[in-house]
């Protein structure tokens, strides 16, 4: 077991949602010496930003979170950039990686969206290569999938100490609430918050999606970093499946909103079905999600509610 306190841990995406998170959970365990490196100072498709990356904060743990990322419009709109960014970033700092001579362990984030369209419910990992991707999201999940492949063969070859984690769809505080690149839980959160009128969502509600709270998904990376040495995939998840109808009524009733819900099914459903089956977490790791779908929901829905009132002032 890899004692954290110890480490170098350096986490890409540090300050975004999921990163946020992380790095809160790992301080509230006594970690130290953390590095969030920002985009701006080092551009992970950039090879050498890489390597002067690691040069400055010589990291002992390495937690690649950064990503391109965005809801069905965003991957409709930019499945070049979504498969380059993501491929590239993930590439530049294995490789260079695997350079470093006091390297403890890589952890690398792949994505639900990596799994065939007509994976069989709850989705386990030996389905992984089982199918293509749904069609919107493939170009994004194909690439995080194919870090899969390199850290496999880079352990072969190199004995690199990397394993890697497949989270369902996160939601909570930090997340992102921009309409145009937002997921589905902060869009739904903020349509019905401001709506005056009927409150429109995209395809016909039938698909079903499980959501995992964003700190319940950092508890789990730190469980698989200290504890996990598989080559294996692990899914991280909820165990909770919702269709979309669901969901909207549900977050409507919880924001207050009186608002008509209106689906557009001209627009894409996305993937039909999505539900994890977490046991290898639980048996590898000993990790669970301990927070309930409606609990995360409200404390969400208030964080939004509260920055929203800030920036009113």
């Amino acid at each position: 077991m890899i004692e954290l306190q110890n480490e170098r841990i350096l986490v890409t995406g540090g300050a975004g949602f999921l990163g946020r998170h992380l790095c809160e959970a790992l301080r509230g365990i006594g970690c130290r010496n953390l590095f969030t490196p920002r985009s701006a100072d080092y551009d992970l498709v950039d090879r050498d930003a890489v390597k002067r990356m690691y040069a400055a904060f010589e990291p002992t743990v390495i937690i690649h979170l950064a990503a391109r990322v965005g809801g069905i419009g965003a991957n409709r709109d930019n499945p070049g950039l979504f498969f380059h960014d993501n491929l590239v970033m993930g590439v530049n700092l294995i490789e260079e990686a695997r350079r470093l001579p006091k390297l403890s362990k890589f952890v690398q984030l792949g994505t639900v969206c990596a799994y065939p369209k007509f994976t069989p419910v709850p989705f386990r990992e030996e389905a992984l290569w089982d199918g293509f991707p749904e069609e919107t999201n493939a170009p994004y999940g194909i690439a995080k999938k194919a870090l899969l492949t390199m850290l496999q063969s880079y352990r072969a070859q190199y004995d690199f100490p990397g394993i890697y984690l497949l989270p369902v769809n996160l939601y909570g505080t930090y997340d992102n609430f921009d309409l145009h690149t937002s997921h589905v839980i902060p869009a739904m959160i903020r349509k019905f918050i401001e709506a005056n009128g009927d409150v429109t969502l995209w395809g016909d509600g039938s698909p079903s999606r499980e959501f995992l709270y964003a700190p319940d998904c950092a508890k789990g990376i730190i469980a698989a970093t200290q504890k996990y040495e598989g080559a294996a995939p692990v899914n991280l998840g909820s165990g909770r499946e919702i269709t979309m109808k669901e969901l909207a009524t549900l977050i409507r009733d919880l924001t207050g909103s009186k608002a008509k819900i209106i689906w557009d099914a001209s627009m894409p459903n996305g993937q039909p079905r999505r539900c994890l089956d977490t046991s290898r977490a639980q048996e590898a790791f000993g990790w669970h999600a301990e927070t309930k779908f409606e609990d995360g929901l409200r404390q969400t829905i208030q964080w939004w509610q509260a920055q929203t009132a800030e920036a009113n002032r």
